[in-house]
């Protein structure tokens, strides 16, 4: 016998034994009234056991009848709950959804991301903000955040994305004037250009041997902002370290090159971050899954 489909005619019976009759079980349940005894009938004959005393103007549960129902009842209030559930997955989610992260991430990562997630969830509306400065959560109303670098202490969820590496870049033009660069020693020579959380004593990272060495970059300009220091890069004027997601589409199109390539700067991790203590709403983790593939194609 196959239990499971006993499950249709166990509703039924919930449904006869709680209206106390035939008829008006196949009102409910919106199908004819031999249909409803037949699935009776059924149930009665494949587990062997009389469930209702039928009479021509009443009808009475047997013993067997009513710790069925008992059992009978707590099934449907399952079966109510898991319609419950799957209609709240089909509601689509709508209002404003906020989401914070580094420039860095912005035109390569977060950008076509939203774009994804409003074709998926078109009553989204997104807040986008920009900054290289991490932004409490609550405090600002955020949804995500987009975390690089070792997380601080908080109550906070975070979820792995991957990491980030900084390399050398510098533009076509710059190298024909000032010479190619390929050692450290080099690189300490040239004018580099940082950013707000870089500092001139850096650790690098021989490619081929692995090791670690801290060297001092003469640093000859500051933007608070990685557009700002690309930016003063690709008008000339230095070096820059540029995390390798951002920096690798320029080097392919040609408007930098990677130098010293057997030298590359701090690795970072990356972190979707979320203040939801249960279960957190679809779209947050669609948008983890998403910013997870793209750095996976990167």
């Amino acid at each position: 016998m196959n239990k499971y489909k006993q499950l249709p005619r166990l509703m039924v019976f919930s449904i006869v034994a709680q209206k106390q009759s035939f008829t008006e079980a196949a009102k409910y349940l919106k199908i004819s009234k031999s249909a409803v005894s037949q699935q009776i009938t059924t149930l009665e004959a494949e587990f062997g056991v009389r469930l209702i005393n039928r009479t021509t103007r009443d009808l009475s549960l047997t013993s067997a009848g009513v710790k069925l129902l008992d059992r009978c009842r707590v099934l449907q209030d399952q079966f109510a709950l898991i319609f419950n559930d799957l209609e709240e997955l089909g509601v689509s989610p709508k209002g404003r959804f906020a989401v914070t992260y580094p420039h860095s991430l912005e035109s390569t990562i977060v950008l076509p991301v939203i774009e994804q997630i409003c074709i998926e969830f078109p009553n989204l509306e997104p807040v986008l903000i920009a900054d290289d400065t991490p932004i409490d959560l609550v405090a600002n109303q955020i949804d995500v955040s987009i975390h690089i670098g070792e997380l601080p202490d908080s109550g906070y969820r975070a979820l792995p994305i991957g990491s980030l590496t900084e390399l050398f870049c510098a533009t076509p033009l710059y190298l024909n004037k000032h010479g190619n660069i390929s050692s450290t020693e080099e690189l300490c020579c040239h004018r580099w250009i940082s950013t707000s959380w870089q500092q001139p004593n850096t650790k690098v990272t021989c490619t081929a041997t692995g090791k670690v060495n801290s060297i001092v970059l003469n640093e000859f300009a500051k933007s608070n902002t990685l557009p700002g220091t690309i930016g003063m890069a690709l008008k000339h004027l230095g070096i820059a370290l540029i995390p390798d997601i951002v920096a690798k589409p320029m080097i392919q199109s040609g408007n930098l090159v990677h130098i010293a390539k057997h030298i590359r700067g701090p690795e970072w991790p990356v972190y979707s971050v979320h203040a939801y203590q249960t279960e957190k709403p679809i779209h947050i983790t669609r948008l983890h899954q998403l910013i997870c593939r793209k750095f996976q194609e990167m």
